[in-house]
């Protein structure tokens, strides 16, 4: 029962940490706009349209589109995972005093989560459009 009191303090410790609300943040604007995304996506499924469950009104999107969309959710899912990734690895590197390595890390994290939320945005831009 120990063990699980140790557990608790540890995590505690861990939220006390910048770098663990950072991580959170990140992961909480990634859901969002994965969610904002899917909501749209979902309202132009033409299963969902034709049993009626959609409240939108979309075109039908075309194979080349749909691909597109497809591509972009995976290149989203990807680039995501590597700004949790590079910013990982400038806070390894903070800690062991690697100044280069870690501002690399960190240039490379912001870049890969600016195109992250860049894909995502002209997603929902485009279903915006799209939807009406």
């Amino acid at each position: 029962m120990k063990w699980l009191i140790d557990e608790i303090g540890n995590g505690l410790r861990q939220l006390q940490r910048k770098e663990t609300w950072l991580v959170i943040g990140l992961l909480t604007i990634f859901g969002g706009l994965a969610y904002m995304v899917s909501n749209y996506a979902f309202r132009t499924d033409s299963m969902l349209i034709f049993l009626r469950h959609t409240a939108g009104a979309c075109r039908q999107m075309t194979n080349g589109t749909i691909i597109a969309m497809f591509c972009g959710m995976i290149f989203f899912l990807f680039t995501a995972l590597l700004t949790l990734g590079e910013m990982q690895r400038y806070f390894e590197f903070k800690s062991r005093n690697a100044h280069q390595q870690a501002r690399s890390a960190l240039f490379w994290g912001i870049g890969w989560g600016v195109f992250a939320v860049t894909l995502s945005v002209s997603a929902l831009v485009f279903f915006k459009n799209f939807c009406f």
